[in-house]
Order: structure tokens, then C-alpha cells, then sequence
């Protein structure tokens, strides 16, 4: 018994560690292997507590039916207070029964292995379960008789919990991106509040632009009130001087006639007669009646001040009720004012409606794509459940790859499985091809590509190393830019090697470099040199491409005044913007980011430009010079579809030479003659000379179909060499 103790413990510690959830699913192979192996493993523990009741064996004590309800599985420690205290009153009160040795062995073990569990891990209750599993399985080993159907039973619900783990496992990519369109929701929603409260600010901004306006114009309006009003004043003043005036002169004119008529009345009264009465007649009849003028003075006067006195209460009764309106006038008004501010209000309330069900239907229609993107991705995981092979251990290649697993390590960096694959058959294919000393000519006949490979015969393997075959490449390319009468790119290559090499080991050569460069695809030096020999693309695509990266450098040395190899990104964007004008404004972050720029940067961070521009010892480029490579190809690619698209034919259709002039003029109107007529030359595989010009009787004879017209243009370098003119707007 004694020595027992440490082989379970030391048996369910191992089985624990071994059972513990892991996150890689494994074949039913495997799981086999274990489950026999736990069998093992249980059957050695087993044999610790067989020695302890093999009295027990031949027969087993029926234990009292009124202590079946005493169980050891109570739901607290096993070594507290409380535990002790229970475990003191149950020993009292079955203190004439005793249990059966098998059971207090099961009682024990599974005590113990309950503290020893370490509760604190995620995987708590699976750990807690195993131990119970291990009594399970002690428990059914002892009653044969029932054993496969206890069996059954607990595979029933093995089986059932592992369905459980992978249902759960399954679902956890689902609601991280259910998580995950939820954040991106949230986000929108918070973006386009902000813009509102942008937009708020801006608004209330205004508004107190125009109210300070309003005030300096109420300012201005007072103080021309006041300019009216002292013109006003003053105006009654001299008007009131003049009329003053005015009456003094009647009176003064009154006064004179008064004394004429005085006089005229004591001429006549010293001679009567006919002329007498006619000048009475002729006289007023005031006078005739004999009014005072005095009083006629002091009642002008008395009127004058009641008219002054009735103008300035007017005048005050204007200034005090000038801005007042009738109760009526108001209570109209008033009534207006508010139904227009209900009908504002309302406007107000049914746009901030019509937005918000705008949103909940854009929400909505998110939702649907969400749902719908989860049934396919369920459907998509069901299918690669059903038929995806498990994924390729790539550390395997480590022991087998030369160089051990540093090299391996820097082969796979950064690469996917299908890359991982090309390099691996190209480590696969290195091995053969230097295992082989003799090359099998390929024949005489014309399809053979390309044409120094035309040849009957064994010749050597000269088995350079893949630096050897890179630095010849480089060598070729030098030998061909500085080449002042250019022939086929095949003929130039063979006699650049019968040069090099001699003419009787140039074959060899050639061939050996041939076989290099079409299995070391990876290479991007090896590739273009495989792709011009094999007339997949022409010559002049690399020539412009290396000329462009040679003139934005070029162009960046000539920034960088102190000639430091130092400059900022934001001298780095000006350049790139200036050098390519056509590019968008994402494709210059695209190549900003390859040259070093992130999120995180500022304008005045320091970039060496020079490095951007170097190349390895294989000759691979930069990540800002490939990136430069990759952008090329898609804008060609982009400008051969706009061609196919303003076409508007099928692949299979065919098309005139007239018509693929039309549309190239269309979609790029700066091309000059001269390219033009050479684009299409190759588009229909005839000398430049002998493109008819425009109007031409012939012109139309020359047809070609489009996916072949299409597959010509993306061998030669085609490119935009201007914006396409803006339809007008109707």
C-alpha cells in the first residue's frame, strides 16, 4: 500500500498533462494511439490497487441501503474545517457499518486527486473531470459482466464532449467577426457624430459672424437715426426762422399800405368826386371794413405757437409709438411666428427621422451581408472540414534543406504555402540539376524557344552556382544597354556567350544557363531574363523600367543639396508626385510605405534614399523599387481593360486596326504618331512602316481578335501618356 501512494499520484499527474485541451485538431489515428495508451496506463494503475483488494475480488459486500445516500462528492474542499466536521458525524453515525474496501480505495484516490488539481488555469473543469474519469474506468474494469455497456456509455459521452469542444472551437472565428463588424459599425457611427459636430461647430461659427454683422448694422442704423433726427431739428429751426421772417414782411408790407391808404384818404377827402369812388372800390375788402391789423398780428401769431405746439406733440407722439403696432397686427403676427416655428420644427424632426431610418437601413443591409457572410463562411469551414487535408509542417524541411535551419529560416520568410512549395522544388530542382553532368539537345525545329537552343546532340552541365549565373546575367544586361546596333535579344545573348566563353563551350553555356534560369523562378533577376528569352515580354519593358528608377533617383540626388543620401518624406512625396503625375494619391502612399513611412511618422523624419535603390547579392531589389514593378503592371493591365471596356467586345470577337486606333485616341489623347503606330504594329503584327494611315482604302482589311490583340500589347512596354479628357458635363 505504501508503495502504491507516489505510482498514482505520479499516473495522474502524466494522464492530466496529457489530456489537456489543445487548439490543433488531430486525426483519428492519433486519437486512437492515445486512448490505447491511456489504457495502458490505467490498467498499470490499476494493478497498484488490485494488490490492495484482492480479498475484494472474489466478492463484493452489499453495502446498507439506508447509507446509500452518504456520498464523498460534496461541493466544497476536501481538507476544510466544515469537511471534517461532516466527515466526524457521518463516521459517528455509521459507526456499525462499514463501507467496502474498493469504495474507500475510490473514495481516496479521488480525494487526492482532487488536490492536487490546480484549479486556477482555463482548463480547470476538464482537469477536474479527469480524475473522475479514472475512477469511471477502475469502477468497469472490476464489473465485467456490465463493462460494455458502461463502455458504451462513457464513449456516448466522451464522443458528446468532443463534438461540444469542436462545436465551440468552430464558433469562436464567428463571433470574433461578429466582434469585429461591430467595432467597424460603432466606429462609422462615432465618425459621422463627429462630422455632425464639425459640422455644428462650423454653423454656430457663422451664426455669430452674422450676429455680430447684425450688430455693427443696428450700430450703424442708430447712429444715422440720430443724424436724422439733429437735421431734422435744425430743418424746423430755420424753417421756422424763415416763416418768422415771412410774416414779418407781410406785416411790414401791411403797415406800408396802411399808411398809403391814410394818405390817399386824406387826399381824397380834400377832393371829392367820380375818381374818389373808384378807388375805394379798388381796395380790399378787409380794409374796406376796417380791421385792425394788429389784432390780425396777434392772432397769426397765437396761431403759430398752437401750430408749434401741435407739431412737436406730434413730433412726440411719432418718436413714442413709431415702432408700436396695432394688438390685432400683433396677435397676427404672433400667431405666424409660431406656426412657422412648429412647421420648422416639425421639417427639423422628419429630417433627423428620414436619417435615422437611412442608418437603420444601411444597418440593417450590413447585417444581412454580415449573415450572409457567415453562412458561407460556415459553408466554406464545412467543406474544408470535409475535404482540406491537413496543413504541411514546413519545419520538416529544416533537416533537409542545405544550410540547416537558419537558411531554411530565411528562405520561408514572408512567404505562403505556394511560395513555400516553389522554393522548396527549386532546392528539389538545384540537387537534380547539379546531379546532372550532360544536357540532351533539344532539336532542330522552329517552335523551339529560344533559338540557340536549336541543337542535336550531349552537351556539358558546367554546373555554376546560382552568384555565377546571376553575376553572367548582370554582365549580359551591361553588355546589351551599351550595344550601339541592337539585334535579337536571343542572337545578342548567344554571342555575348561564344565571346565570353569560346565557341566551342558557348552551347554548353547555354544551355547550363537556360536550365538555371527557368528553374529559379523566384528570382526576379532570372525571371525577367527567362521571360524576354521565351518572348513573354519585351525587352524594352525592363530597359523603361530601369531607366525610371534611374531618373527618380536621379531626380531624388538633386533634392538632396548637401549630398548626404538624407532626405525628408515629405521631399520624398514631392519627388514621387513630380516624377509620376498620373499616379493616384494611394498609390504614392503604397510607395511611401514600401520606403519606410508609416502611421507614426512625421514629415521631417530622415529617409537614406540611396538604400531604396540598392540590391542584394542575388540581384533582388528593394521592397520600393519591386513595389515600383508591381504598380507598372497593374496600371498596364488597368489601361488594357479600359481599352477592352471602350471596345465594348467579347474576347473572342474580332477587331480592325481602325477601330483599336479610335479607341486607344480616346482613353489616352497624348499619345504622339510615332507610339501609337507602334503599339499597333505589335497589336497586329505588322512593321511600323507598313501601318496605314488614317482614311486608308486598306486600313480596314487588317482584323485580328481581340484577346490576341489584347495578349500582343502585354508583352511590349504600354503605358498612359496623359489624362483622359473629361466628358463635359450636361
Amino acid at each position: 500500500m505504501a508503495s502504491s501512494k507516489p505510482q498514482r499520484s505520479s499516473f495522474a499527474t502524466t494522464s492530466r498533462t496529457h489530456l489537456r485541451p489543445s487548439r490543433v485538431t488531430i486525426d483519428e489515428n492519433f486519437l486512437t494511439e492515445t486512448f490505447n495508451a491511456e489504457k495502458r496506463k490505467l490498467s498499470q494503475k490499476r494493478k497498484t490497487l488490485t494488490s490492495c483488494q484482492s480479498s475484494i475480488c472474489g466478492y463484493l459486500s452489499p453495502w446498507p441501503t439506508y447509507t446509500s445516500g452518504q456520498t464523498i462528492l460534496h461541493n466544497r474542499k476536501p481538507c476544510s474545517d466544515d469537511y471534517w466536521k461532516k466527515t466526524g458525524s457521518w463516521k459517528q453515525s455509521t459507526l456499525g457499518t462499514t463501507k467496502p474496501r474498493f469504495l474507500e480505495q475510490l473514495e481516496n484516490y479521488l480525494r487526492k486527486e482532487l488536490l492536487l488539481l490546480d484549479l486556477s488555469t482555463d482548463s480547470a473543469q476538464e482537469l477536474r473531470l479527469q480524475p473522475y474519469r479514472e475512477i469511471f474506468e477502475f469502477f468497469i474494469e472490476d464489473f465485467k459482466t456490465y463493462k460494455p455497456l458502461l463502455s458504451s456509455i462513457k464513449n456516448a459521452y466522451e464522443v458528446m464532449l468532443a463534438h461540444q469542444r469542436e462545436e465551440i472551437r468552430a464558433l469562436q472565428p464567428l463571433k470574433a467577426k461578429l466582434v469585429t463588424v461591430n467595432e467597424d459599425c460603432k466606429e462609422r457611427i462615432l465618425a459621422m457624430r463627429a462630422e455632425e459636430r464639425s459640422e455644428i461647430s462650423m454653423l454656430k461659427k457663422e451664426k455669430m459672424g452674422l450676429l455680430k454683422l447684425i450688430d455693427k448694422k443696428n450700430e450703424e442704423k442708430i447712429s444715422l437715426q440720430s443724424e436724422v433726427t439733429k437735421l431734422r431739428k435744425s430743418l424746423a429751426e430755420e424753417y421756422l426762422r424763415y416763416l418768422t421772417e415771412r410774416d414779418a414782411r407781410k406785416i411790414l408790407i401791411a403797415d406800408l399800405n396802411e399808411l398809403r391808404y391814410q394818405r390817399e384818404d386824406m387826399s381824397l377827402a380834400q377832393s371829392p368826386g367820380p375818381r374818389a369812388r373808384v378807388i375805394r372800390a379798388a381796395r380790399p375788402p378787409g380794409r374796406c371794413l376796417g380791421e385792425d391789423p394788429v389784432k390780425l398780428t396777434l392772432a397769426l401769431k397765437m396761431t403759430r405757437q398752437d401750430l408749434a405746439r401741435t407739431q412737436m406733440e406730434l413730433n412726440t407722439m411719432k418718436a413714442n409709438f413709431g415702432d408700436v403696432v396695432p394688438r390685432r397686427d400683433f396677435e397676427m403676427q404672433e400667431k405666424t411666428n409660431k406656426d412657422l416655428q412648429e412647421q420648422v420644427l416639425l421639417e427639423s424632426l422628419r429630417d433627423d427621422y428620414e436619417e435615422v431610418r437611412k442608418e437603420h437601413e444601411i444597418l440593417l443591409q450590413l447585417h444581412m451581408i454580415t449573415l450572409k457572410e457567415r453562412d458561407q463562411f460556415y459553408t466554406e469551414l464545412q467543406e474544408i472540414q470535409r475535404t482540406s487535408t491537413p496543413r504541411p509542417d514546413w519545419t520538416k524541411c529544416e533537416d533537409v534543406v542545405a544550410g540547416g535551419p537558419d537558411r531554411w529560416h530565411t528562405l520561408a520568410e514572408g512567404k505562403n504555402s505556394d511560395q513555400l512549395v516553389d522554393v522548396l522544388l527549386e532546392e528539389i530542382g538545384e540537387g537534380l540539376l547539379r546531379e546532372k553532368d550532360f544536357f540532351h539537345g533539344l532539336g532542330y525545329e522552329e517552335s523551339i524557344l529560344p533559338s540557340f537552343l536549336r541543337f542535336d546532340g550531349v552537351v556539358e552541365n558546367k554546373k555554376p552556382t546560382k552568384k555565377d549565373v546571376i553575376n553572367l546575367l548582370k554582365d549580359a544586361w551591361k553588355e546589351r544597354l551599351t550595344e550601339e546596333q541592337k539585334e535579337k535579344f536571343p542572337d545578342f545573348f548567344f554571342n555575348f556567350l561564344e565571346y565570353r566563353f569560346g565557341s566551342a563551350d558557348a552551347m554548353a553555356w547555354a544551355y547550363t544557363i537556360f536550365e538555371n534560369i527557368k528553374l529559379f523562378r523566384s528570382n526576379e533577376l532570372m525571371r525577367q531574363f527567362y521571360e524576354i528569352l521565351m518572348e513573354r515580354k519585351s525587352e524594352s519593358v525592363y530597359i523603361k523600367q530601369k531607366e525610371t528608377v534611374t531618373q527618380l533617383l536621379k531626380e531624388l540626388t538633386n533634392v538632396d543639396s548637401q549630398n548626404e543620401g538624407l532626405l525628408t518624406m515629405e521631399q520624398l512625396s514631392t519627388v514621387l508626385k513630380s516624377t509620376f503625375p498620373f499616379k493616384k494619391e494611394d498609390k504614392i502612399q503604397e510607395l511611401m510605405e514600401a520606403g519606410g513611412w508609416h502611421t507614426n511618422s512625421s514629415n521631417a523624419d530622415l529617409l537614406n534614399y540611396r538604400a531604396l535603390f540598392m540590391e542584394d547579392e542575388e540581384g533582388q531589389s528593394m521592397p520600393f523599387v519591386y513595389k515600383l514593378w508591381e504598380q507598372y503592371m497593374s496600371e498596364k493591365d488597368e489601361y488594357l481593360q479600359e481599352l477592352k471596356q471602350e471596345l465594348g467586345l467579347e474576347l473572342r470577337d474580332e477587331v480592325t486596326l481602325p477601330k483599336v486606333r479610335e479607341t486607344l485616341m480616346t482613353i489616352d489623347p497624348s499619345l504622339d504618331k510615332q507610339t501609337l503606330n507602334s503599339y499597333l504594329s505589335q497589336a497586329f503584327q505588322v512593321s511600323v512602316t507598313e501601318v496605314p494611315e488614317e482614311s486608308e482604302e486598306n486600313e480596314e482589311d487588317i482584323v485580328a481578335q481581340l484577346r490576341t490583340v489584347l495578349e500582343r500589347l502585354q508583352v511590349i512596354d504600354i503605358r498612359r501618356k496623359g489624362p483622359r479628357e473629361q466628358e463635359p458635363a450636361i
